[in-house]
Order: structure tokens, then C-alpha cells, then sequence
């Protein structure tokens, strides 16, 4: 099995998520249970007090994989669909999210079935308070059944994603972690979007790189360099952010070496409320986002985890299907710590 690479430097940002994870282990649901790196998480975060798992599928199939795999399932609490006490009450839930669509209840019974669907109204219901998918599924359908089942919060206007991007390398300029949004989910948001990206993006910094959110707002213009319509898209967002959250720092149609270097900031944005020293970076569409983390990645050697969806009324997150045992064992820890702030607001 896949060992987790030693905290090192690279590592301090998610030793912190880890950490306080196990200040309050928080209940996760996992769908795909017969995925060995899953197992493997799932017993690694069990065995580290990071979360308490739950496993969501066939439960013979579920022992005959652990046994493959060597995974323990002690402590683990299983959970098969088929003979689970909340089939008939999801069944109805379900039904009634979907019968506009023109679903009957027999389809209902048969379709929460389904693992992940399943796992997805655990949280709804209260079962458990967050969930991790996608090492098997498509983004498309983990993002799907947690807006179809889990929805939006009450205060959010926007479901989007974001990356923690991690820069620790002895050979990186800057330092620590990073927040990337949105990379992953909304392709072309308009300026209120944008703003309410960058809000949630801010609250996530708070909440898991546990740092005051420094925002960047970026474009290839910095303080009205550039005309054009991309550019008052991306001042109009920032004007938005700073009226509904005017206690965070934001720079608005800021370039990236503005927004992360602090003596070219001091040249080109001398009025800068960020200085350079940005944490949470805005881009202004998908594209660019997702352009933007990977190159980060790719040629900068950044570690990043996710893509994350916040905005959320309760936690479920997304896997890379490539992803490895050690990228689930993040995810479920960056889970287990929005579980902790929603029951922090609910209480």
C-alpha cells in the first residue's frame, strides 16, 4: 500500500487541516468501496483520528475488496444500501427532488440504490456530516448529486470549487499555502458571480489555511492598465466583495506578479491593499483557473488538493480519478474541517 509522505516543509499547511481534524473527527461517507486507495484512506484516517468513516455500498462486496487489499474494516462503519433501515425515507426524499423530472417512486427505490446517491443523503439526512467521491465517478456526477441532494447553502449564492495549492519547496519564491478559485466548476461567471466566488473563497482560507483571507482579483490589467470588458468584469466582482465583506484586504484587476510579489506591487499598485502578499487568488473564469493551477503544479511544483467545492449547505468533495491514497486521505481531512465550521455556525 501507498505510504503518506512525511510532513515535511511542503507539507505544513495540510498538517495543520490534519491536525485540527482530529480535534473533532466528524462523520464521512465514502461511496466507493471497492477502490483500494479508498480502503486504504479510509483506514488510514480511521487509524489517525482524522475522521469516522463510513463505507456506502455492497457490504459483501466492501469485505471481499478489504480482503484483497489487505484493509482492515475495524472500526469502519458499514453501510449497504440495499438493506439500510433510511432506503424507504431517502426513496421518498429522492422522489420528491425528482418527480418534476418526471421519476417515479419505483425508480426512486431503485436509484438510491446507488452509492453514491446513497452517500449523498446520509449528509442530507443527518447520517453523517460530509462526503468524499470520485475516485471513481466522473466530477460531473459527484458535483451533480451533491447540488441535486445536498444543495446550496442558505447564505451562499454560488456553488464553486477551488484548490488548496501548497508552495513549501525550498526552491519557491513564495511560501506556505495558497487558495485557487475557481478552477474546477463555474466556466464563465459573470461579475456578481465573481464576487461571490471570492467570498467563499475568502471564508475557506479562514476556515482551512487558517489565515486573515488576502484577495487577489486577477486580470491582465492592474488598477485600470487596460480597457476592456474582461477587465470591468473583474473591478465590478471587487467592488462587490468590499462592499459586503469591507474588513477583508482586496485588490482589484490586479496581474499575478503584482498580486504575489511585494516590490513590483509597490511599483505598479502602490495603494495596494494586499502588498503583494496575496493567499487567495481570484481568477476571472475557468479557463484561466484551471490554466493557472496547473501550471502552478506542473512547472512550479506545487502539491495542490482538490478541486473543493465550497458554497455547500453541508461538505461533499470532489477526487481526481487519478488521484492517489494519500490525495483521499486530504480530501477527507479538508472535509472533516468544513463539517467542523457548518456545525460551529449551526450551534
Amino acid at each position: 500500500m501507498e505510504q503518506i509522505v512525511p510532513f515535511g516543509c511542503f507539507m505544513k499547511a495540510i498538517e495543520r487541516i490534519i491536525k485540527q481534524a482530529q480535534q473533532r473527527p466528524m462523520r464521512i461517507a465514502l461511496s466507493e468501496t471497492e477502490d483500494a486507495r479508498v480502503l486504504g484512506a479510509a483506514r488510514r484516517v480511521t487509524d489517525m483520528g482524522v475522521a469516522q468513516v463510513t463505507l456506502v455500498g455492497d457490504l459483501l462486496q466492501t469485505q471481499a475488496a478489504a480482503q484483497k487489499y489487505n484493509v482492515s474494516l475495524q472500526g469502519i462503519n458499514l453501510v449497504c444500501p440495499h438493506t439500510s433501515v433510511d432506503r424507504n425515507e431517502f426513496a421518498e426524499h429522492w422522489y420528491s427532488l425528482r418527480k418534476h423530472k418526471g421519476l417515479n417512486y419505483e425508480q426512486a427505490l431503485l436509484e438510491v440504490l446507488d452509492p453514491l446517491t446513497f452517500a449523498n443523503l446520509m449528509v442530507k439526512f443527518g447520517r453523517c456530516d460530509g462526503t468524499v467521491n470520485g475516485a471513481e465517478h466522473a466530477t460531473s456526477q459527484v458535483v451533480r448529486r451533491a447540488l441535486q441532494i445536498i444543495g446550496p447553502a442558505p447564505d451562499c449564492e454560488l456553488v464553486s470549487s477551488f484548490f488548496i495549492m501548497m508552495l513549501c519547496e525550498p526552491f519557491h519564491h513564495l511560501k506556505g499555502g495558497l487558495i485557487f478559485s475557481d478552477c474546477g466548476l463555474v466556466i464563465e461567471p459573470n461579475f456578481k458571480e465573481l464576487a461571490a466566488i471570492a467570498i467563499s473563497a475568502a471564508s475557506s482560507a479562514r476556515e482551512l489555511l487558517m489565515v486573515e483571507p488576502k484577495l487577489a482579483m486577477l486580470s491582465f490589467s492592474t488598477n485600470g492598465s487596460a480597457k476592456h470588458e474582461s477587465v470591468d468584469k473583474v473591478r465590478y466582482a471587487a467592488e462587490l466583495v468590499k462592499k459586503a465583506c469591507p474588513q477583508i484586504a482586496v485588490d482589484q484587476d490586479i496581474q499575478l506578479d503584482a498580486a504575489i510579489v511585494e516590490e513590483i506591487a509597490a511599483r505598479k499598485l502602490p495603494k495596494s491593499e494586499v502588498k503583494g502578499q496575496s493567499n487567495v487568488l481570484i481568477f476571472p473564469n475557468l479557463e484561466s483557473g484551471n490554466i493557472g493551477y496547473k501550471l502552478a503544479e506542473r512547472l512550479g511544483g506545487a502539491v495542490a488538493i482538490g478541486p473543493l467545492l465550497q458554497g455547500l449547505r453541508y461538505p461533499a468533495n470532489d477526487l481526481s480519478r487519478g488521484c492517489s491514497f494519500q490525495d483521499i486521505v486530504h480530501v477527507i481531512a479538508v472535509t472533516v474541517v468544513q463539517a467542523q465550521h457548518i456545525h460551529i455556525q449551526m450551534s
